[in-house]
């Protein structure tokens, strides 16, 4: 799959359609606050004609010794520039609260819940998916801004056509300048879509520089950066990301620059034009002055005007740079979710197990496939072991068993019933799980672990059975606060070491007491080999406890052999198949890979 190399297109009516739930949204969260900004937005475009006319008055009350005219225009011209000015900076306090609230409070869960409601991993690891989250991520406020500059540049707007009218009263010929006056909005577009292209085409670029400045700022990442010595390359890498994405933007930016100016020099040419017009019409007419001083107001107030619309309507229609793709990310969570997958209800229990059919998956852009036609049968109530050199597709047929990919083919089938059919939620709230690249949940150490059964999140019972299993007991005693341990320094709490952590993460799995499947893929890689096979005897010990009341599966991936001798079934994965399977005494009476590999490894600690 290759990362996005040109704008995406977004459908008018698309637009509109979000702005009309924005503008919902707004109206739900604080009505008062969404009146008030439309209310001073009006009025802030009523206030300007107001003050061309009341200057008019003074000026022709001058002329006529009107005394009441000269007042009448002067309190209204005050009133209104006081009005514009405190108008101006109220509505833009109540529209920025507006688009914060909204941004925080809307646009962020939404991506959150999009990510995590897509029930596979594919999108996580789609070029094209992470562009567009990282470029939403950047500035989520400028999906609500978008609406609002579209409201002000219609509230611009209708100051511009009050303008207009006012010098329309003056001379109909200055009614030429709205024509000039559209020639910044066209050419400051052509300058923004050039900008929105060159945003998503370095998109890739930008998300490698933060790549790399995040490894370069990491406590994680510091340690082997400093013995190894590769700061300074590092930093090369970063600076040539950064280098190339600020050059694309740049030249954009650049272009953009020159439209502008080109679309100004012609409003330029068109206002010094209707001036001199109005100069020379008023010239030697008293009765005129008050026009021509209302002609050169409003005029002047034209170019603010304009260039007020300008701006916010660059606003409004430069977001597509981000609504392009949050749009696009809402069609894929939208298409994703609803695929019209049958679903069944989980079997509260395991009666004849896990048959795999002729599973196949392959990434996206890898050369060789990480399952290929694997077949095997795992029986309720089992202990299985998953054994294999790297990259074998033991971990990946893991993932498949907990459904976060789909099969590009073949089939597995729970007690006969194609797993693609069950309900995905429920299937995983019958399953437990620890990963190799486990989480890291910077809360504190009860939170931590019971967030692996949320609504027995705060049973001290479950915690403490899980600690026990997971061999934390000596860890949690050597915490400050215990259960109360906040983790994470950068909390403020207590930094784990990597296995510690591991072990958090196994105490997290073993939350949940009588799980239909308990999946352990590597889940001890960072700790000894005492450890782990004195860890995976008490889980073994608890599967078969609960695997007569559920039928539980217990399928256990490890690169040590000696460690997953004891399970009933063993696979040997060896480049996305299954090669060999069996009991330990089986296979190493079969003789093959598995007696190769475990005798090899046999030798190793020996050897130690």
């Amino acid at each position: 799959m290759s990362t996005i190399a040109v704008a995406d297109r977004v459908p008018v009516r698309a637009i509109l359609a979000l702005w009309k739930e924005l503008f919902a949204s707004c109206w739900r969260r604080a009505p008062w606050v969404t009146a008030a900004v439309l209310a001073c937005l009006l009025l802030d475009a009523i206030s300007a004609a107001l003050i061309g006319l009341g200057l008019r008055a003074v000026i022709n009350g001058s002329m006529s010794d009107d005394t009441t005219a000269i007042a009448a225009g002067a309190v209204g011209a005050a009133l209104a520039l006081s009005a514009s000015l405190v108008i101006g900076g109220l509505g833009n306090s109540a529209r920025t609260l507006l688009v914060e609230v909204n941004a925080l409070t809307e646009i962020e869960p939404e991506m959150i819940d999009a990510a995590i409601g897509i029930e596979t991993l594919e999108h996580l690891e789609h070029p094209a998916y992470v562009d567009r989250i990282n470029v939403v991520r950047a500035e989520p406020w400028v999906v609500t801004d978008s609406l609002w500059a579209a409201v002000e540049s219609a509230s611009l707007t209708l100051r511009l056509a009050l303008t207009l009218a006012v010098l329309g009263s003056v001379s109909p010929s200055l009614l030429l300048l709205l024509v000039f006056a559209v020639a910044p909005l066209w050419f400051e577009r052509r300058g923004r879509l050039q900008i929105q292209a060159a945003e998503v085409m370095v998109a890739e670029q930008r998300r490698t520089e933060r790549h790399l400045l995040a490894l370069a700022t990491q406590a994680s990442s510091s340690k082997e950066i400093r013995v190894s010595g590769v700061g300074a390359e590092l930093v090369e890498r970063q600076r040539a990301a950064w280098d190339a994405w600020l050059r694309t933007r740049q030249r954009a930016q650049l272009a953009a620059a020159g439209w502008s100016a080109a679309g100004w020099a012609v409003f330029g040419v068109g206002f010094v034009g209707a001036l001199a017009l109005v100069i020379s019409r008023a010239s030697g007419s008293r009765s005129q002055a008050g026009d021509l001083v209302l002609a050169i107001t409003v005029a002047s107030q034209l170019r603010s005007t304009v260039s007020a619309a300008v701006r916010r309507t660059v606003r409004a229609g430069g977001s597509g740079r981000i609504l392009a793709p949050f749009l696009w990310l809402r069609q894929y969570a939208q298409r994703t979710v609803n695929r019209g997958d049958v679903c069944l209800p989980p079997p509260h229990g395991l009666r004849q197990g896990v048959s795999i059919e002729g599973l196949g998956f392959a990434y996206p852009d890898s050369a060789a496939p990480a399952l290929a036609d694997v077949n095997a049968f795992l029986p309720a109530g089992s202990v299985v072991a998953v054994v294999g050199e790297y990259g074998s597709g033991k971990t990946t047929l893991v993932k498949m068993l907990a459904k976060l990919y789909r099969p590009d083919s073949g089939r597995i089938l729970v007690d006969g019933v194609d797993l693609a059919e069950i309900d995905t939620a429920g299937w995983r709230t019958g399953m437990s799980a620890a990963f190799q690249d486990f989480g890291r949940y910077h809360t504190t150490v009860a939170e931590s672990i019971g967030l692996g059964d949320l609504p027995n999140l705060a049973d001290t019972g479950l915690l403490a059975d899980a600690i026990r299993e997971a061999d934390g007991e000596a860890l949690l005693n050597r915490l400050p606060q215990g259960l109360d341990t906040q983790l994470g320094r950068e909390f403020g709490g207590v930094e784990l070491s990597e296995g510690q952590w591991q072990k958090i993460a196994l105490a997290r799995a073993g939350m949940r007491a009588r799980p239909l499947l308990l999946l352990l893929d590597e889940p001890t890689a960072s700790l000894d080999a005492p450890s782990e096979h004195a860890i995976f005897e008490r889980y073994m010990r608890r599967a078969r406890t609960v695997a007569p009341v559920t039928g539980l599966i217990t399928v256990i991936v490890s690169h040590r052999f000696s460690t997953v001798a004891g399970a009933d079934l063993i696979l040997v994965m060896e480049s996305g198949r299954v090669v060999e399977c069996g009991d330990h005494d089986a296979l190493m009476t079969l003789g093959g890979r598995y007696a190769e590999l475990f005798g090899i490894q046999a030798d190793a600690y020996a050897l130690d």
